[in-house]
């Protein structure tokens, strides 16, 4: 199921939670810099942002990291650096990213069955199929479904409606994806940690990376959604990308096995023939819970264009968020826009054009939402 348009009140909701009586206090930040230091010219990212603020409808916030350094940001008003962004299925990697270190701390195993984790809740007879289904088929939304399982949005998704479903096809062999399935990862984590997912990576990946506040709501099971829903700020997600283009290694500590991070962000299974790969840089092949890319990149991505985007080859990460359609655009513009303007050594300083691009990026507003007809 594809994650719902972001006006939800269920997710308004817990956006309200997250603000609710506390501010967002001042996290670490990523270090600063200037994109000419970092080897790619101001002119250059700011022409991929004026293309994408005229092409795309709309656009919320930009983050532009290179060698570590913040280099270029800009938030469409009426959003700002400090407002958390709903990430829709990009949540979907940080639920992974709570398997990978359950997994390292020996809580579970890849090749554990579903099952095991959820005695009471399987049907009376499970299928050879669900019985077959491993935590690793639902990391790279293999289970076996032949349609996404559906579920009332409002109320979030269930374990035991989620192992009612028909599992058709053999578990690892087809891919479907599965926002249901990413639940179900998210309760195992809990059953296996006593933790839900939110609980679980706070002192694990959310503090030591300097984010705040992060928020995640449950369901009446007692599970984080997983698959959706988490809340965090622009330059969290870059952080999250950053992570990850650092093997798992932060300031100098390996919060993730370095294993880890290259399994979730190598192709585990095809997906150039599954229906939603009919766009090119969503039939590049799938991890664990990270969409491969062209140009040997890989992302975590959600519903209206929230991208973490991820480009080992030019050691540089992009945050993006956002209330439109047009994914596939996002990514053209910065293989159009910026792949190109990458340089292997710092450039000569540029006052001037670097003086057009902060006055760019801070005079940015948000298009209206278009409705349909």
């Amino acid at each position: 199921m594809k994650n719902k348009p972001t006006s939800h009140p269920f997710l308004l909701a817990l956006l309200l939670l997250a603000l609710s009586g506390r501010a967002f206090a001042a996290s670490t930040p990523l270090p600063r810099s200037t994109p000419e230091a970092q080897g790619i010219s101001s002119a250059a990212i700011r022409a991929y942002v004026e293309a994408a603020d005229k092409q795309i409808n709309t656009l919320h916030s930009f983050m532009l990291v290179r060698h570590g350094q913040v280099i270029a940001e800009g938030w469409w008003k009426p959003e700002t650096a400090e407002k958390p962004h709903v990430l829709w299925s990009l949540s979907k990697s940080f639920t992974s990213t709570a398997v990978g270190l359950a997994v390292a701390e020996g809580k579970l195993n890849l090749e554990d069955p579903v099952l095991k984790f959820f005695p009471a809740d399987a049907p009376a007879a499970p299928s050879t199929n669900l019985k077959a289904m491993r935590v690793r088929d639902l990391l790279t939304m293999s289970g076996g479904h032949d349609v996404e399982p559906k579920f009332d949005f409002s109320a979030g998704p269930s374990v035991k409606g989620f192992l009612a479903q028909p599992v058709t096809h053999e578990p690892g062999t087809y891919f479907r994806y599965n926002t249901p399935g990413t639940y179900t990862l998210s309760a195992i984590v809990t059953k296996a940690t006593g933790q839900t997912v939110l609980d679980y990576l706070r002192p694990r990946l959310f503090e030591p990376l300097g984010i705040e506040n992060p928020a995640w709501g449950a369901t009446a099971e007692g599970y984080s959604l997983g698959g959706y829903g988490l809340f965090v700020r622009t330059e969290d997600i870059a952080k999250f990308g950053q992570l990850y283009l650092q093997k798992g290694k932060w300031q100098g500590k390996q919060l993730l096995p370095e294993k880890w991070v290259a399994a979730a962000t190598s192709k585990q299974v095809d997906n150039d023939k599954a229906p939603s790969g009919r766009t090119p840089d969503w039939r590049q092949g799938y991890g664990f819970q990270f969409w491969r890319c062209q140009h040997n990149a890989h992302r975590g991505d959600g519903r209206d264009g929230q991208i973490c985007l991820v480009l080992p080859e030019q050691d540089a990460v992009i945050a993006i968020t956002a209330q439109t359609g047009q994914m596939q655009m996002e990514l053209d513009l910065v293989w159009e826009k910026l792949l190109p303007a990458f340089r292997p050594d710092p450039l000569p300083a540029d006052a001037a054009e670097l003086a057009k691009l902060k006055q760019t990026l801070a005079n940015l507003t948000a298009h209206p939402v278009k409705k349909a007809n």
